[in-house]
């Protein structure tokens, strides 16, 4: 029997603080309004005091009397040995969130190759902090109990229980209220991306895109140069009023990494978020918003998605377990506007990449039960332990100091150079040394905006041991370059 609810409670995001608004309060605040839409349902384990303090910077104190109003008023409870948990069941809160005209009917049913770039970089997971014996378990469950009736499934979204608990997971995790009806199961993110550009791209469409930005996206989405719009990004993320300007008005779509932008760093400010769905709607742009390491934030809890404040359904949410467990799972998702859900679906069953059931199964298995929240906090360890090594390493070793931004949270950060550096020579050096770190000038696309030279350092996916060394390549990197 598959268990209706997670069984290990997950982090829930960090809304803004209001104006004057007690920490009590704002605490009392976020975990009701997100029990009242839904977010939040009957049955759900909320974090523990300890956990929410630690992730949300306030006392233990303030977020246990923030609990005890919650309990008193009746929205939640506690029990020993048990947590604390939603009780409150609201009207309309477990209600599917899409209208009945824009169900999905049931139809029958990008290789990433850049995987082996990234691993030599540190900018992705480390598989081997991922439990094998645990995994096992849970595939070993999948092929116990599935049946040849289920082998015939052939909803285009994917498995159903698969999609139920993504949807618990990004409503407690994401601020999303959604339902298992508006997720569709993909490959990954570059699936994702190819499926929304095959439905809503035409001979006219425009793609806004960050600069910097993602590498080989203008080729992903198959785009001639005069529609790609490069959109600066700057301390607050993607610029609106750039993308305007530049883009000349025209409708198509945006492609944002508002979380931790890919590869600055940065995260997207409220203010830039509203404008950014303000000009969406105005001129009739589709937002994807790829979410792909907002899981490991480690000063705090993340902001809530954009998809979390998206009233005008402009906002297609991506994200992908290859990112959060082992790259070659091969199981990602996106949450779509009602309105296009049918045509996704359609063209991912068109596309011919399915993914395995008795992985969706064993998935749906393993976020049941607490083992991928017990995975992320530890991953996110480890990985803060890393960061903080290499960071430590090269403000010990650099002949000058250097700024860093976007190490707050994710896989990377990068590392600004003295201004006269030239960050080709650099990174030629330091990969003839073993060290294969990227330049930033390999993330642009628009050189006539260029920043001042900068490294993208990874760091997730490489031994504790050997980051000393590379950093003291890197730092007799520099000096060379700076006395050359």
């Amino acid at each position: 029997m598959r268990r209706r609810h997670l069984s290990q409670a997950l982090e829930l995001p960090l809304s803004e603080r209001h104006e004057k608004e007690t920490r009590q309060t704002w605490v009392y605040r976020c975990v009701r309004e997100r029990i009242v839409a839904g977010e939040l349902r009957r049955g759900d384990r909320l974090p523990s005091t300890r956990t929410l303090a630690e992730r949300w910077g306030v006392s233990r104190g303030i977020v246990e009397r923030a609990f005890e109003q919650l309990t008193l008023e009746g929205y939640v409870a506690s029990r020993v040995g048990a947590g604390t948990e939603v009780v409150a069941d609201l009207p309309g809160a477990g209600a599917s969130l899409m209208p009945a005209s824009h169900a999905v009917a049931l139809a029958a049913p990008l290789p990433e190759n850049a995987a082996s770039l990234a691993a030599k970089t540190g900018r992705s997971p480390d598989a081997t902090l991922f439990s094998l014996p645990v995994w096992r378990k849970h595939m070993n469950r999948a092929l116990r109990t599935v049946t040849s009736g289920m082998l015939a499934d052939t909803d285009p979204r994917g498995y159903l229980p698969l999609r139920e608990s993504i949807a618990r997971y990004v409503r407690m995790t994401r601020g999303i209220a959604c339902e298992a009806a508006e997720i569709v199961v993909t490959t990954g993110i570059r699936h994702a991306i190819d499926l929304v550009t095959e439905v809503l791209a035409d001979a006219s469409t425009a793609f806004y895109l960050e600069d910097p930005g993602y590498k080989n996206l203008s080729t992903l989405v198959r785009a001639p140069s005069h529609r790609c719009v490069s959109v600066p990004v700057d301390d607050e993320g993607f610029v609106v009023g750039a993308a305007d300007r530049l883009g000349a008005g025209r409708r198509g779509i945006a492609y944002v990494t508002p979380a931790h932008q890919a590869p600055l760093g940065t995260t997207m400010s409220i203010n830039r978020r509203m404008q950014l769905l303000e000009w969406a709607a105005a001129r009739d742009v589709w937002i994807v918003e790829d979410d792909y390491d907002s899981e490991f934030s480690y000063g705090s809890a993340p902001l809530p998605a954009l998809k979390a404040i998206d009233t005008q359904a402009r906002v297609i949410h991506c994200s992908s377990f290859n990112k959060s467990l082992f790259p070659s799972l091969r199981i990602g998702y996106l949450l779509a506007p009602p309105t296009l859900l049918a045509r996704i679906a359609a063209q991912r069953c068109a596309s011919g990449r399915a993914n395995s059931l008795i992985e969706q199964m064993a998935l749906a298995s393993y976020i049941d039960a607490g083992d991928f929240a017990r995975h992320l906090r530890a991953s996110r360890s480890v990985y803060l332990r890393r960061r903080n090594l290499l960071l430590e390493a090269l403000r010990e070793r650099l002949p000058a100091p250097c700024r860093v931004s976007g190490e707050h949270a994710g896989f990377h950060f990068v590392l600004w150079l003295p201004s006269r550096t030239d960050e080709a020579a650099l990174v030629a050096t330091l990969r003839e040394r073993g060290v294969f770190v990227e330049g930033l000038a390999e993330f642009r696309r628009e050189s006539a905006r260029a920043q001042p030279p900068a490294l993208v350092l990874g760091y997730a996916a490489l031994d504790d041991t050997r980051l000393p060394e590379i950093a003291t390549r890197i730092a007799a990197a520099v000096a060379g370059n700076a006395a050359g």
